[in-house]
């Protein structure tokens, strides 16, 4: 007997035949159970049963599936979340076909979209994930189990919380009494939400306290930071490049999460697992971009690369791009590996010279490279396509395609002439690229954007590719019959990584020739995709020289800014050299990029976004667990980890956060990064809902058995801390350093293990914690949309970061220096006058008290203010604000805040009465002209 809509889904969808009956209400579903309640269950052939939709899902599931499945049925599902990550025109999985994860998923939410479905909600708030769910819905497999099971939606069927709670009806597992009982605290019932009352499966909470038992293991670990790295036999080698980025621009916050950001979180991920792990990339500096930056600037192509080379280079350091090398191509070792492979190409036969219609400007008087003209784009109309590619809808482009080209230098109409070029055979390569991508496409190691690119490339069939231009700015083709023409960048720049790593180690052969022993994994912007799945593959398989050949690649959709697209000229959006002036942690920027990573779809930033992810995700979710758990260990338990002794409930949370780690792992792996960036969020929350629950605050108030289980909730939190220090990683290097810290962490535990086991012992002493995260305002948040809107482009100012009270003061100091500078020089009167301004706007952000400072004395004929009495306003002495008190104003700043959030929603009084303890005390750590003076009471005087 099967009851459920997933398990009858399940039976049809594994082949399997069997007998579907209802039973009874009246009569066991498993005779020998004790429980008189129906449960799903299966009778197997041999007479044994199965019982829990659980347990009949993993014995149909095939073992490659059980990850994800396991977390499906266990994990809280955010609606809002599950449409955004659903691609717009795609179904279920590749080609249509009803995937597991549909199956279960489609089951779990069933009655709630149908009550969405119902309230004419589903097609407004979730179109997408509406689309999705007709179209399962639509499929024999489901409606032959729905119509078995009578199933009709019960009108009172409440909806899922748009915040994540599982619309799934609630199963409560089966308690284990513990052998020390201690009165459980009593606590809202919404404390409890999404921790005791997520269904955990028995083995599930066994495996986990198994884990919990064994202890953290040791293994050898790898020296990532030994240089320079070789490939190590018997280990997983990773070599992670990212697309090289132009050298001719600054890179904007789309560029940096499209390739470098994304490798960066996936190579510190490689390297966490203790995988030997190269990330290589550098500045793409040959092409006609180069040329036209240096005609634009008045400088030579090679002062623009030596310019540009190191502001990319600056850019990334800040972001805190963890490259083990960072080059460029403008080296001896481009022009040898370069010429090296295509003469091989060009010997083993897969060259051919064809005749080419160029357009020449006879203005210029020389041949226009694709990126010298732009015009209509042929396919699209887009009225501003470059002469490679357009923009608006990706495809390739010749310029003699273009509508109405113009010269990009003189703005003239060029005319068509011929030139001998030379071509890479792609279609004598076709086969073999086919296979190829057929390949990864059944490995999944290529991104559905990705295959979607390649595969509309080999739709319609590969054409010869040119790899030569008439330019001088390139690496010269080393062929007689074509002196004077450099090989066209999509040929010469993706060998890029190769000399790279050549001008990186001598032994770049070891990485780069080494297909049976190194794993190639590249990211880049989509746009990117068909010359690294197509063009650059195909140049090695012509080369036939025993080439490293690419194993995954991520092409990653658009980020765009505030719904429009980013663009330096007119001042819309936020450039690599623009993020440090807005004086936000390089992390958060870090963090929201890559919480808003395009995986599937075009994604947007916007100021507001990002201040709800600080304020709401980082500080009051992930940073108020670590602070509640870290300061309770500290004035508790005098700052060492208690013993920890695992109660039922413990069991639950341990298999509860296991399952979210398999998630975890599981997304990672397949560079889902926004997937497994929300997973670290999802156990902080959990963890704080166990904080709520157990209320350890109470518990050390009373008899020792209480004070005991205080200790184990401690424990157990501080151990969450240690492992979000370390998931959460990847995203945020820093912040995972600081949380390490305040753990005084051992190096030992800071990497991936299977599980979640122990990693701070019972006596280990921590440091003492502190805020991780301030709260930005909203009109914080207002001034940078007004600044990077493109309205106030020409602005000089910068803008002071919320409660940083040291860097408003050195950019007052930096802005006065301009004015004095500027008077100095008797500059034209308006310059002065508009900086003028911005200094008076850059005061204006100070304190009223530190404002007061600058004003000018009243007027001699205005009446002085009345005289005090000395002993009610006594003058305080000057006091220095040096940048440690700095930053702890900032941190008193962002605990007063703490302690506002906790009042303001009725938070339990020990919570309160904790954070208005740690309050005080970073107060008192000010000097005592600085503490704020106890208010004076008395009665009033008549």
């Amino acid at each position: 007997a099967v009851v459920s809509t997933q398990s009858t889904g399940a039976l049809r969808l594994s082949g399997i035949k069997t007998e579907v009956s209802i039973v009874p209400s009246d009569t066991k579903s498993v005779p020998f159970l004790k429980v008189s309640k129906q449960i799903p269950s299966l009778e197997l052939d041999s007479g044994d049963y199965l019982f829990t939709v659980e347990s009949i899902l993993y014995f149909l599931i095939p073992s490659e599936e059980e990850a994800a499945i396991a977390y499906l049925t266990s994990a809280d599902i955010c609606l809002s979340s599950l449409n955004n990550h659903i691609p717009a025109k795609s179904l279920f999985g590749e080609n249509e076909v009803i995937s597991w994860t549909d199956m279960v998923l489609w089951s779990k939410l069933h009655s709630t979209l149908q009550a969405l479905k119902a309230s004419k909600s589903l097609y407004c708030n979730h179109p997408r994930l509406g689309f999705w769910f007709d179209k399962v819905a639509s499929q024999s497999l489901f409606t032959t189990s729905v119509t078995e099971l009578g199933y009709t939606p019960s009108k009172s069927s409440k909806p899922v919380s748009e915040s994540g709670k599982n619309g799934a009806p609630k199963q409560k597992s089966t308690p284990v009494q513990s052998q020390k009982q201690v009165k459980k605290p009593v606590v809202k019932a919404d404390a409890v939400e999404n921790f005791l009352q997520v269904h955990v499966t028995e083995q599930q909470k066994f495996e986990g306290v198994k884990r919990w038992k064994n202890g953290f293991p040791s293994m050898e670990l790898i020296n990532n930071e030994q240089h320079p790295k070789l490939p190590i036999t018997g280990k997983k080698n990773n070599l992670i490049t990212s697309a090289l980025p132009y050298v001719n621009n600054v890179p904007h916050l789309g560029n940096i999460i499209g390739a470098v950001l994304s490798a960066d979180a996936f190579a510190r991920y490689c390297r966490l697992k203790n995988e030997n792990t190269l990330y290589i990339c550098g500045t793409d500096e040959y092409g006609t971009a180069t040329e036209t930056k240096a005609l634009a600037e008045g400088m030579t192509p090679q002062q623009i690369c030596d310019k540009y080379h190191v502001l990319h280079r600056d850019i990334y350091e800040w972001f805190n791009i963890s490259f083990d090398f960072f080059g460029r191509t403008t080296t001896k070792q481009q022009t040898e590996i370069a010429q090296d492979i295509f003469w091989k190409v060009h010997n083993n036969g897969y060259t051919v010279e064809e005749t080419v219609e160029q357009l020449y400007c006879c203005n210029c008087q020389k041949f226009l490279a694709d990126r010298y003209v732009e015009g209509g784009c042929p396919f699209c109309d887009y009225d501003d396509a470059r002469g490679d590619q357009c923009d608006k809808c990706s495809k390739l482009i010749n310029p003699v395609e273009l509508k109405n080209p113009k010269c990009k230098v003189c703005s003239s109409s060029p005319e068509i002439r011929t030139s001998k070029h030379l071509f890479l055979d792609l279609p004598k390569l076709e086969d073999r690229i086919k296979k190829f991508t057929d390949e990864r496409e059944a490995l999944k190691t290529y991104n559905g954007t990705a295959i979607s690119i390649t595969n509309s490339w080999l739709k319609t069939g590969l054409k010869p590719r040119c790899i030569t231009r008439d330019l001088k700015w390139g690496t010269p083709v080393p062929h007689k019959d074509y002196e004077g023409k450099v090989f066209y960048v999509w040929f010469d720049a993706p060998i890029g990584y190769i000399s790279i790593t050549a001008n990186y180690m001598k032994e770049w052969e070891k990485w780069w020739k080494n297909p049976e022993q190194v794993t190639l994994h590249q990211f880049m912007a989509k746009d990117n995709v068909p010359f690294h799945s197509v063009v650059f593959p195909a140049s090695l398989m012509a080369a036939n020289d025993n080439y490293t050949m690419i194993t995954t690649l991520d092409g990653i959709d658009w980020l765009q800014y505030e719904g429009t697209k980013f663009s330096k000229s007119r001042g819309t959006g936020v450039f690599g050299d623009q993020v440090i002036e807005t004086n936000i942690p390089c992390d958060i920027f870090r963090c929201y990029l890559l919480l808003s990573r395009p995986e599937t779809s075009d994604t947007n930033f916007t100021w507001d976004g990002l201040a709800q992810v600080n304020n709401n995700i980082l500080l009051n979710n992930l940073g108020n667990f670590i602070l509640r758990a870290l300061t309770f260990c500290k004035n508790s338990f005098d700052s060492e980890i208690p013993e920890i002794n695992l109660n039922s409930d413990d069991e639950h949370l341990l298999a509860l956060i296991n399952g979210h780690l398999t998630a975890y792992f599981c997304h990672f792996d397949g560079r889902m990064m926004s997937r497994a960036f929300e997973v670290v969020f999802a156990i902080s929350k959990v963890g704080n809902q166990y904080l709520q629950y157990n209320t350890p605050w109470v518990l050390a108030k009373g008899t020792p058995a209480e004070k005991a289980r205080a200790g184990s909730v401690i424990g157990l939190a501080a151990n969450i801390s240690a492992l979000l220090s370390v998931i959460i990683s990847p995203f945020m290097p820093t912040i995972s350093n600081i949380i390490q810290e305040q753990l005084n962490m051992p190096d030992d535990r800071k990497y991936f293990v299977e599980g979640f086991s122990p990693i701070l012992k019972a006596g280990h002493t921590i440091n003492s914690p502190f805020p991780l995260f301030s709260k930005i305002d909203e009109a914080f948040i207002k001034s940078l949309q007004n600044r990077f809107s493109g309205q106030d482009s020409s602005s000089s100012a910068t803008l002071a970061a919320p409660f940083n009270l040291e860097s408003l003061q050195k950019e007052i100091e930096k802005q006065g220096n301009i004015v004095c500078d500027l008077k100095g020089a008797k500059a034209d009167p308006e310059k002065i006058k508009s900086e003028v301004q911005i200094l008076l706007n850059l005061k204006k952000q100070l304190p009223e008290e530190l404002q007061a400072k600058g004003k000018p004395a009243k007027a001699a004929n205005k009446p002085a203010p009345k005289a005090q009495p000395k002993e009610n306003n006594p003058p305080k002495p000057k006091v220095e604000i040096t940048p440690e008190i700095a930053a702890l104003q900032e941190k008193i700043a962002t605990q007063g805040n703490v302690v506002r959030n906790l009042k303001g929603t009725n938070a339990d009084k020990g919570d309160v009465d904790t954070a208005v303890k740690l309050l005080l005390e970073l107060k008192s750590q000010l000097p005592v002209e600085l503490q704020p003076q106890p208010s004076k009471k008395g009665k009033k005087k008549k």
